[in-house]
């Protein structure tokens, strides 16, 4: 074999250990997060019934509000799923198209989080009002964050297609961010059940 051949196979060769790093890299982050949510689920069910002067969170939680905005996170999960379709059709528009749709949704979702937040601190049930209401500031305020640099995220490569378009390096993460955003998808819907529904009655 000729030295350019030893040099493409050997070139070849560290692309593709890289790939398999990253993807690894990927899988690990995921399972810490599942930890981290595991915990802070875990705390939200010890501290539940721990509330100041007998109003815990089911005297004051707008259900309507919530599931208004479980379904702006829901919707951005289709969009989302959509432009990962586009991906694989290698129709650079679409994906941008989507991408764009699923921020907005993401957007609306963070908005209305932080009103429903701002507007539970102005009535006097903050998170250093009770256990209860530490745990619950916690929980959903984490998921939250997750959503918010998702979104940068997603900017990012909103950019990164526009400007390099569908190539490997960015169908790759593109993938990721595919994997991840669904991943916080399945988190609220735990989110929503245990923390509004059940916390709520």
């Amino acid at each position: 074999m000729s030295a350019t051949g030893l040099t493409d196979h050997h070139d070849e060769h560290e692309h593709h250990d890289d790939t398999d790093t990253c993807v690894f890299g990927f899988w690990i982050y995921i399972m810490t997060d599942c930890v981290l949510f595991g915990v802070l689920f875990a705390t939200f069910a010890v501290l539940h019934d721990n509330s100041y002067n007998g109003f815990g969170l089911k005297t004051f939680l707008d259900l309507p509000y919530v599931l208004a905005e479980t379904l702006f996170l829901l919707a951005s999960s289709f969009t989302c799923g959509m432009a990962i379709l586009g991906m694989y059709v290698k129709n650079k528009s679409r994906v941008i198209t989507w991408l764009c749709f699923t921020l907005l949704l993401g957007l609306a979702f963070v908005a209305m989080e932080v009103n429903e937040f701002h507007h539970l601190i102005l009535e006097g049930h903050g998170p250093s009002s009770s256990g209860e209401m530490s745990a619950f500031f916690t929980l959903v305020g984490t998921h939250g964050l997750h959503v918010s640099f998702g979104l940068f995220w997603m900017l990012i490569m909103i950019f990164q297609v526009a400007k390099c378009g569908l190539t490997k390096d960015t169908m790759r993460r593109l993938t990721f961010l595919g994997l991840f955003w669904a991943f916080l998808d399945v988190v609220w819907i735990f989110v929503y059940t245990v923390v509004y529904l059940i916390g709520g009655m």
